[in-house]
């Protein structure tokens, strides 16, 4: 089978490609682990565990505080979501976003 010869300049296109795809990715993970989560929320007591599913997210919580990525759902499913969980919710924002209280009183009512 013969060879395929790449000339320098498509050998240096392909490199720095895979370094730019690789940057970005690291970029983008480093970005989410540092504060770029979508959902925030407060629970009325420490999660039962650190680091849970619920509605296709991954809730990552410290004490009483837990942080998620964006899913598909609407911010109130994602509450209740979370609430039935974690336990009862104290405080819930999407997108910096807080659900207004009679919102809140739906996301814990919720079973």
């Amino acid at each position: 089978m013969p060879k395929l010869k790449l000339s320098p300049l498509t050998r240096s296109f392909t490199l720095t490609s895979s370094v730019l795809i690789g940057g970005l990715a690291f970029i983008s993970s480093a970005a989410t682990a540092a504060g770029g989560a979508y959902y925030r929320a407060e629970l009325a007591s420490p999660a039962p565990e650190a680091r849970f599913v619920a509605r296709d997210v991954v809730w990552a919580c410290t004490d009483a505080g837990c942080v998620a990525s964006q899913g598909t759902s609407r911010p109130l499913i994602m509450c209740s979501a979370l609430a039935k969980k974690a336990g009862p919710v104290t405080s819930f924002a999407a997108g910096g976003k807080a659900l207004e209280a009679d919102d809140l009183a739906r996301c814990n009512a919720a079973k």
